[in-house]
């Protein structure tokens, strides 16, 4: 067994799965995707919750947390959009640490460090979890975790599948990134909140108390 699936092991005993984190009970409602006229993509029968404030469409999954066994390489696009809107703790999905500097964040490539043009899917963390942060995302696992404390952190946009509309069809372009106001977002399937971190502070982690 590698380090990764030893480390996700111990999380899973210990009942340390991520608020954020997909099951495996937990797959994608396979409903086509289809043209809106001007209004860009959408669902034959949409239902409340499809779209987020902005009208922008959102994928379909089943929600069923603890079904199955985890896959730490994924996120549930309802659990993340909801963890990203209320700055709750991606562990536990209770609300973020916050001090007078700021919600807590951990963000990836800790070597880089980071911009204020910079973006993330990541929902924030609480004192007690972000240690298991570090732990069960692979991507912080990979890259290193960098934590901020950050006084600013608007919605920035959303991540997903990006559509074409050409002719009467519509053509699938991949992953994409976009803000709210590229006019292109009408054409994305959104699967991550986004939020950009600004006014922020580096902190080391290890020295902040509970």
């Amino acid at each position: 067994m590698n380090d990764n699936s030893d480390n996700e092991s111990r999380l899973v005993r210990a009942g340390l799965v991520p608020y954020i984190v997909r099951w495996s009970g937990e797959r994608p409602v396979r409903t086509p995707v289809v043209t809106k006229g001007r209004s860009g993509i959408g669902y034959p029968n949409e239902r409340p919750g499809d779209r987020d404030e902005r009208g922008v469409l959102w994928s379909r999954y089943v929600h069923a947390p603890g079904e199955g066994v985890p896959e730490f390489g994924g996120v549930h696009p309802y659990r993340q959009r909801h963890a990203m809107r209320h700055l709750l703790c991606q562990v536990c999905g209770e609300p973020a640490d916050r001090d007078d500097r700021g919600v807590l964040w951990l963000v990836g490539d800790a070597g880089r460090g980071w911009s204020d043009e910079d973006v993330t899917g990541h929902p924030p963390v609480c004192l007690r979890c972000a240690g298991t942060a570090r732990r069960a995302c692979p991507y912080l696992r990979s890259r290193g975790a960098l934590a901020l404390r950050v006084r600013n952190a608007p919605l920035a946009g959303v991540s997903g599948t990006l559509y074409e509309p050409r002719g009467r069809s519509l053509v699938c372009l991949g992953p994409a990134t976009l803000a709210y106001d590229d006019p292109r977002v009408r054409y994305l399937k959104a699967a991550q909140l986004m939020r950009a971190l600004r006014d922020w502070t580096v902190v080391d982690l290890d020295r902040q108390t509970t």
